[in-house]
């Protein structure tokens, strides 16, 4: 007999397809309206999100036609949803303190097995215990307080239960660092870690991938994952907030139901709001976690939302770390005449000068990008022989000839003016050098990089970007090398899984871009766990008056006081306070719209 309901996964995993036979279609129809309006592809076939089909499961209890067929790793999931759910409620309504079958701190050291051999922290034992007794789980401690060591320790408690045998950790290229040295330490006999290359490696116990990598390996990691009961891990999770809407949410999305055990690493869960928390933990428990951050905080009230959620994760913050603070500063500088001049043009401000030349200004564009890089220099806008050619500064700067065009002088502005960011830049580097004292620059531009590195010469730079071709060797140069006072990279490429705290404490941002997250990943690289007592954490934030920089810092602040208070935690507010001192995305929503429309008008 023809079973009256089929149900599987479409081919990305992401979502659930429910086929039906004719004679169904009235109830078909009946029951995709209220799975979801709108999933209804057919007379006979319906699409769903996933997330939508786990929320509205109950209602596959009205169809009452014999024979429902199941595809078998979507029921594994739905069984396993349904326990986590029953789990996260009990955890919610109870608090995380109430939890009768949960794990203490006490505990975790007799559960991880004679072959760990890592110190841990007294909180980073809270932190694995609340892990462990989650099931599924969120850590959403600070960078730097360890996260790779709890997840590990996670790990080896749950192999030697037997509830995993093997363990995949996505995240980016710059953390393989931290997983491969953190398993030499942790384990007397550490683990057979291997980096993905073009196939999963299946006689590795712990195996690394990129997010970069994911969407052509999903095939290949749904097997590796299937092949014995295995824990997935996002590392630096934020990376797949857009959840299905992105090209890394969707890939982990469909990762997700071949793990026996899933959980996410991020400092920064929400670095744009809400919607960032609801897709992260739909990877964790989906078709629930979605639902619990939404009806959380639809009152507006964060500090109700943070206690509601504080169950569902854990999280070490900047305090409990123990480090000695620092106060991050804002120094403004003054564009130079013609800087100003064509920064103001940009804007369509134009000047009498400019008129003549709007058409050659207005198509170097006005977005948010390149407002931002005009700010530290409008020449960047001018393309070079190739897309890492630095700006071309002389000796001394020349005197602008009467009557050239502003965009003449645009075009050979380093030969007139010089940035007055990169002049900051250099004289606190060369400053911080002469006192023995190793300095980070970040830029968002490679051409701010290879520019800088130019003006920083004499300090032996190290360079970090996207077409640095062994950024290792740099990195170990800055870290070793007593000539390499500074390096200089971007945050997209370093600002996550690197730890330099044990030879920098001084970092300058030359500009910075909207994304909140990233810049607090940046500020961590220098400010974590196993930060000398007494240490001078010095960081300076560059804005160019009257600027889009003033509109990042505006729109930076908000990002961290929303992440500040779903977290309860006052660290991360305190960071956005920044102290004024005289002298792509990239992470736009659309209030940093609105602030950018009245920095144009």
């Amino acid at each position: 007999m023809e079973p009256s309901l089929r149900i599987a996964f479409d081919v990305s995993r992401t979502r659930v397809v429910l086929r039906t036979v004719p004679g169904h279609e009235r109830e078909f129809a009946e029951l995709a309206a209220r799975i979801a309006p709108g999933g209804q592809r057919g007379p006979l076939v319906g699409e769903f999100d996933l997330d939508d089909f786990l929320d509205r499961l109950i209602e596959l209890s009205s169809w009452r036609h014999d024979g429902v067929v199941w595809d078998d790793a979507l029921l594994q999931l739905v069984n396993g949803v349904l326990d986590d759910a029953e789990r996260a409620e009990q955890t919610l309504r109870s608090g995380e303190d109430a939890d009768q079958g949960a794990i203490a701190p006490d505990d975790v050291l007799g559960l991880l097995g004679e072959s760990w051999v890592g110190d841990l922290t007294p909180f980073q034992l809270r932190d694995a215990a609340h892990l462990l007794s989650l099931g599924h789980g969120a850590n959403f401690s600070v960078p730097g307080a360890g996260k790779t060591r709890v997840t590990l320790a996670v790990y080896a408690a749950m192999r030697e239960q037997g509830l995993a045998q093997r363990l995949l950790v996505v995240g980016p290229k710059s953390a393989y660092e931290a997983w491969l040295t953190e398993s030499q330490l942790c384990f007397r006999t550490p683990p057979r870690t291997a980096v993905m290359s073009r196939t999963p490696d299946y006689g590795a116990e712990v195996l690394l991938v990129n997010y970069e990598r994911l969407s052509r390996a999903v095939p290949g990691l749904v097997s590796w994952l299937s092949a014995a009961p295995s824990m997935l891990v996002l590392d630096e999770a934020h990376r797949m907030k857009l959840g299905a809407n992105g090209t890394y949410g969707s890939a982990c999305l469909a990762l997700g139901p071949a793990a026996a055990r899933r959980l996410i690493l991020t400092g920064t869960p929400a670095p744009n709001g809400a919607r960032d928390l609801e897709n992260l933990l739909s990877f964790v428990w989906p078709g629930r976690g979605k639902r619990v951050v939404s009806d959380a905080v639809r009152g507006g009230d964060l500090a109700y939302a943070s206690t509601v959620l504080r169950p569902l994760f854990t999280r070490t913050t900047k305090q409990e770390l123990g480090l000695p603070p620092f106060e991050p500063k804002v120094r403004y500088v003054s564009l130079p005449p013609i800087h100003r001049e064509v920064y103001e043009a940009l804007k369509g401000n134009f000047s009498a000068r400019a008129e003549a030349c709007r058409d050659d200004i207005e198509a170097l564009g006005r977005a948010a990008l390149r407002l931002i890089m005009a700010a530290t220099s409008p020449a960047l806008l001018i393309e070079g022989s190739s897309p890492y050619e630095p700006l071309a500064y002389g000796p001394s700067p020349l005197e602008a000839v009467p009557g050239d065009s502003l965009y003449t002088l645009l075009r050979n502005l380093p030969s007139y003016e010089l940035s007055p960011k990169y002049q900051e830049a250099v004289q606190i580097v060369a400053a911080n050098a002469a006192a023995g004292r190793k300095t980070i620059v970040w830029t968002t531009f490679v051409r701010n990089i290879t520019t800088l590195a130019e003006l920083l010469f004499p300090h032996c730079p190290a360079v970090v970007h996207g077409g640095t071709a062994d950024r290792d060797e740099e990195i170990r140069r800055f870290r070793e090398d007593p000539d390499c006072m500074v390096l200089i990279s971007n945050p997209a490429t370093l600002g996550e899984g690197i730890s330099l705290h044990q030879v920098c404490h001084d970092a300058i941002y030359v500009d910075r871009d909207f994304v909140a997250g990233r810049f607090l990943q940046s500020l961590d690289r220098i400010h974590r766990l196993g930060l000398a007592p007494g240490t001078e954490t010095r960081v300076t934030v560059l804005v160019a008056e009257g600027t889009i920089d003033e509109v990042v810092q505006l729109r930076l602040k908000a990002k961290l006081e929303f992440m500040g208070s779903i977290l309860d935690d006052p660290e991360v507010r305190q960071l956005a306070d920044l102290d004024e001192e005289p002298a792509d995305s990239y992470g736009l929503d659309l209030a940093d719209i609105r602030e950018l429309l009245r920095h144009l008008g």
